[in-house]
């Protein structure tokens, strides 16, 4: 970014440690349960009284970063949600991830199962609802503040896992559930049917009260039947969807609803270790956005892959 005739600035992400479990290389990630620690935010070294809660104190943290850093600086706590179980996850999990890669994946149904552009499971939706019942006690219990700022994937999956996580909960009015469906918030894209999206007319029909980007086409442009997005240019696109929010969004509370892949890009985009999510889970992240002068440094971004061969076993 740059002013007219000024000079250049790019964003510097980093994720701000010390506050949640899940930044801590002894938190095991395959068994860790959020629901069960709050979130993972991590007691603060003074005493609670009986007003303040973790979150009540991490509220008033935030706002001091805010305030002291600068015009330069934003600290945003991001809410990263995976999806609940869709169906192209049962499906993966019937075939085994290789014939899935390789064949299954580049299908749209198998005779039983359908899974382009991936519905929810009634197991997915399930998740979700504890999800939803999880976010309302923490609200009461925790006095926990509700996202400012909803964002979701293209894709069904997440369209209504957001949907049934968060309209049903009691917000602030000046706050309401109405997301923003952003492109670039995709999983890794290419190949697999299931992450081909519908088309817009689609998506406004099913779920009239969301957002829509303008730059979001009707038909799926981005999809490829014959390349797999690689890491390196997952990681360059949500690099850009992190620039527009930051630019464009003043709010601090945010939540994402997307998937595997894309939620790890945006962990490794923040500089946050690997830490991967089952269906109907969550992950705060306290992201730090600086301004630097210059240019952002180059990263090499690779070709599409096609699909791998299948191998008889």
């Amino acid at each position: 970014m740059a002013g007219q005739g000024g000079p250049t600035y790019f964003r510097k992400y980093s994720t701000v440690t010390g506050y949640f479990l899940q930044n801590d290389a002894e938190t095991d990630a395959k068994s860790f349960d959020y629901t069960a620690v709050n979130f993972g935010l991590k007691a603060f070294s003074n005493t609670l009284d009986d007003v303040e809660t973790r979150w009540q104190m991490f509220e008033e943290q935030l706002r001091n970063l805010n305030a002291l850093d600068g015009p330069n600086v934003q600290y945003k706590i991001l809410f990263l949600g995976r999806h609940g179980q869709g169906v192209h996850n049962v499906a993966e999990a019937q075939y085994g991830t290789s014939a899935w890669d390789c064949k299954w994946s580049l299908l749209e149904t198998d005779g039983t199962l359908s899974w382009a552009d991936a519905h929810l499971t009634a197991v997915g939706v399930s998740q979700v609802e504890k999800v939803h019942d999880f976010w309302a006690a923490q609200f009461i219990d925790q006095k926990m503040p509700a996202p400012q700022s909803y964002y979701t994937s293209p894709l069904d999956r997440c369209l209504m896992t957001a949907q049934v996580t968060f309209s049903e909960l009691e917000l602030l009015a000046e706050q309401p559930f109405v997301p923003t469906v952003k492109e670039l918030l995709r999983e890794t894209n290419g190949l697999h049917t299931c992450d081909r999206r519908s088309s817009k007319t689609y998506i406004r029909t099913h779920y009239p009260n969301y957002i829509i980007e303008s730059s979001l086409t009707e038909n799926d442009k981005l999809w490829s039947a014959d390349l797999r997005e690689p890491d390196s240019a997952l990681d360059a696109r949500l690099t850009l969807l992190l620039d527009d929010i930051f630019e464009s969004d003043q709010n601090t509370w945010i939540s994402f609803t997307s998937h595997s892949g894309a939620i790890a890009g945006l962990l490794r985009v923040v500089g946050h270790r690997p830490f991967p999510l089952v269906t109907g889970s969550v992950i705060p992240v306290l992201v730090k956005a600086e301004l630097v002068k210059g240019i952002r440094p180059g990263r090499k971004v690779k070709e599409g892959e096609p699909a791998p061969e299948c191998r008889e076993e």
